[in-house]
Formats: structure tokens, C-alpha cells, sequence
């Protein structure tokens, strides 16, 4: 067998050494070995002809970052992967219990009616509750409608209702998806 098939078959089983390093804790046993073939490899390929060592110094650069990316691409959903990094907690998980706010955020979309005249904070009543409420910027006189459209904290914010377009509820940050972060 040629020289330069044992430096290939070296630096493949450093590459799959060096892999097996990102899925198995070996505490830097795999990557010593994984070093120490792609090294092997490297040196066969050199006392074959320059261009041979070349050609292995080459594919040994080329390939060692490349498998190991690709393997900590894939890392995650290992059992160790899983292990080690955290999930994302869920709403409930990370909001503390406030039944004040979930009784708030029910509310949004019902409509109620300006008890006075909102410039822009004042009351509504809604189902014969008062409520302190904050227009979204524009005045509000008494006795007009209004939707409430979010709640932020404790505060309860309305919007005139106009009564051509029905107004669309405004999305909750909270509930968008962390993958696409730009949405």
C-alpha cells in the first residue's frame, strides 16, 4: 500500500477523533489522539513528496474546523447537548403570578366608554367597573368609546373605537418566536 493512502487514512481518523471529542467528554483524550493522527498524517504525506504534504497540510486545514462545526451544529441534540445547555423558560415559567394582570389583559378588545375626558390618562367604565386607563396619545372626551388595546404592567391603555374599521390587536412581544427575531 502507498504511503499516501496510511496519510489520508490518518488524517480521516483525526478528523473522526476530533469529532468524537465534541460528543464524548473525554476530558481532551480524543483531541490529544485526534492531534497526534492528523500530525501522523501531515508527516507521511511529507516523507511521500512535498506535494503530498502539501496537499495533506491543506485538507487538514480545511477539514479539522469544518467537522468540528459541523459537529457542534449537531451537538444539542445529543443526550450531553442537552445536558449542558439550558431550554428557554417558558411565559409562565419567567412572569410572576399577578391575577391583577391576567384580569387586565382579559380585557383587551372588550370596549367600554370614557367616564371623563382623557388627556391622556383618566377612568373608563367597562361592564360597570371603573378603570384608571391611558389613550395611546390622543385626546379621548367623556363619554366617547374606546377599545382597550394592551395592557403594560398595571396600566390599561385605550383607543377610540371607530366604528368603520374594527382595529387589530396589537402583537405581544412575548409571544413571538426567538427564532426569527425580526418578525
Amino acid at each position: 500500500m502507498d504511503p499516501w493512502i496510511w496519510a489520508v487514512c490518518l488524517i480521516i481518523l483525526g478528523l473522526g477523533l476530533a469529532v468524537l471529542e465534541v460528543f464524548f467528554p473525554t476530558e481532551g483524550i480524543l483531541g490529544f489522539l485526534a492531534a497526534c493522527a492528523v500530525l501522523g498524517g501531515i508527516l507521511l504525506g511529507y516523507r511521500q513528496s512535498a506535494a503530498v504534504g502539501t496537499i495533506m497540510l491543506l485538507l487538514s486545514i480545511a477539514g479539522l474546523p469544518t467537522a468540528v462545526v459541523v459537529a457542534l451544529k449537531y451537538w444539542p441534540q445529543t443526550a450531553v447537548g442537552r445536558r449542558v445547555l439550558l431550554t428557554a423558560p417558558t411565559r409562565e415559567q419567567v412572569m410572576p403570578a399577578n391575577p391583577e394582570r391576567d384580569r387586565l389583559r382579559a380585557m383587551i378588545g372588550q370596549v367600554g366608554e370614557a367616564k371623563c375626558h382623557m388627556l391622556p390618562a383618566g377612568a373608563i367604565v367597562l361592564e360597570g367597573r371603573t378603570i384608571d386607563a391611558v389613550s395611546e396619545g390622543m385626546p379621548v372626551d367623556a363619554g366617547q368609546r374606546v377599545r382597550i388595546v394592551q395592557v403594560r404592567g398595571n396600566r390599561v391603555v385605550v383607543r377610540p373605537v371607530d366604528e368603520e374599521a374594527p382595529t387589530p390587536e396589537a402583537p405581544n412581544p412575548m409571544e413571538r418566536p426567538i427564532d426569527d427575531p425580526f418578525s
